[in-house]
């Protein structure tokens, strides 16, 4: 792993732990864009009798991981800190079957893992839903081993200046975080919103390490698994949010990739569709039995051409709509890399592009929310349109 990957000590010569929360919080965001964004998230509201977050809602993915390494206390307290409507958290499993907060199960590209001799041996290659990784995985490891571990920026050469964050924060549990909000909530008079992710159900069921069970008893053990609580539970997977269904009473979203892709539950059941079929009419209706929400990629709203523009935009939002649910797209990031073509600025793909416009753009065509790794600059376009 590269140097500027690996943890360090804190100023006092220990490590800096998961606890250790934002010294100077605006320092990677700019001053001036927390106050705007601040003042944006001030101005708007929820509908008028309803405790849901406002719309459209601005859906910190992973946290603010466009200026703090993703899925970390760090990462999720700037979110709420520039005015993030709700929080992203995806979850994985541990040995001793306990929930963690990572968007993948493999560990090496957002943890300094590969530089701890301790771990070395517990190296090793998995297929994880048709995909052969090799690396460390979550499940080899306790919770409590993992909070040893310093998180580290996952894009390092698009986002260097969040290195400077690497190892400042450890892997959080989920019921580390679920105390957490539950703090920040009494602090600030109102809840704070978390979207929680069921990352490869399927394959960690198969495992005996189902995500189901855990999430249910902590959700449970807070108080957050009734039809009103500032939860939303997402997955890939409609058979994990069934499963959900039959547990809480929290909103369900089902997420969707690419229209050639196979969700891995279907695969498992031998069910040929594909997400093209998902999105069709019957398809949405069938989603609208067990989920309130449906999650697509931005490319399903509106798709790009050969040359990364975007082409005429999709039925799917009103489509959706029609079948009363509503649409979280996924994922708004301000860098030129991510962005449609005509959205970008200069040659350098790290340099930031017009991420306003982009936003305009999806918000046009009705989406009801967007998971986006910048959230004060959703932020600011919703106040420009109020």
């Amino acid at each position: 792993m590269a140097a500027d990957q690996e943890a360090g000590p804190g100023p006092d010569g220990r490590r800096l732990t998961r606890r250790t929360l934002l010294g100077a919080t605006v320092a990677g965001a700019g001053a001036t864009a927390l106050l705007g964004a601040v003042g944006a998230r001030a101005a708007r509201s929820p509908a008028a009798g309803s405790g849901d977050p406002p719309t459209p809602t601005v859906i910190a993915h992973r946290g603010a991981s466009g200026y703090r390494p993703e899925h970390t206390l760090g990462s999720y307290q700037l979110a709420l800190d520039l005015g993030a409507d709700v929080i992203e958290i995806d979850l994985v499993p541990t040995r001793d079957h306990q929930l963690v907060c990572r968007h993948e199960n493999e560990i090496s590209g957002t943890t300094d893992v590969a530089a701890r001799p301790e771990f070395a041996d517990r190296e090793t290659t998995r297929t994880v839903d048709g995909e052969r990784l090799t690396g460390w995985f979550t499940e080899d490891f306790t919770a409590a081993e993992l909070t040893t571990l310093g998180s580290v920026e996952r894009l390092p050469a698009r986002r260097p200046n969040n290195t400077l964050y690497n190892g400042r924060w450890s892997v959080p549990t989920l019921q580390e975080v679920l105390e957490w909000a539950a703090d920040r909530g009494r602090e600030r008079g109102r809840p704070v919103w978390l979207c929680l992710e069921l990352k490869h159900p399927t394959h960690f069921r198969s495992l005996g390490l189902d995500l189901e069970e855990p999430l249910t008893r902590l959700l449970h053990r807070h108080q957050l698994h009734r039809a009103g609580s500032p939860v939303l539970l997402q997955s890939f997977e409609a058979d994990s949010l069934r499963r959900m269904a039959e547990r809480t009473e929290t909103r369900r979203t089902l997420l969707l990739a690419g229209p050639t892709e196979r969700p891995h539950d279907l695969q498992r059941a031998g069910d040929p569709r594909t997400v093209a079929d998902l999105i069709t009419p019957d398809g949405l209706r069938e989603i609208a039995g067990y989920a309130h929400i449906i999650g697509p990629t931005l490319d399903l709203v509106i798709p790009r051409r050969d040359d990364d523009t975007l082409a005429a935009p999709t039925t799917l939002i009103g489509d959706a709509h029609d079948r009363g649910l509503s649409v979280h797209g996924y994922t708004l990031r301000n860098e030129n890399v991510f962005l449609p073509a005509e959205f970008r600025t200069g040659e350098r793909e790290n340099r930031y592009g017009d991420a306003f416009g982009a936003i305009r753009a999806y918000l046009d065509q009705g989406i009801d929310g967007i998971h986006t790794d910048h959230p004060d600059t959703m932020l600011l376009v919703t106040a420009d349109r109020r």
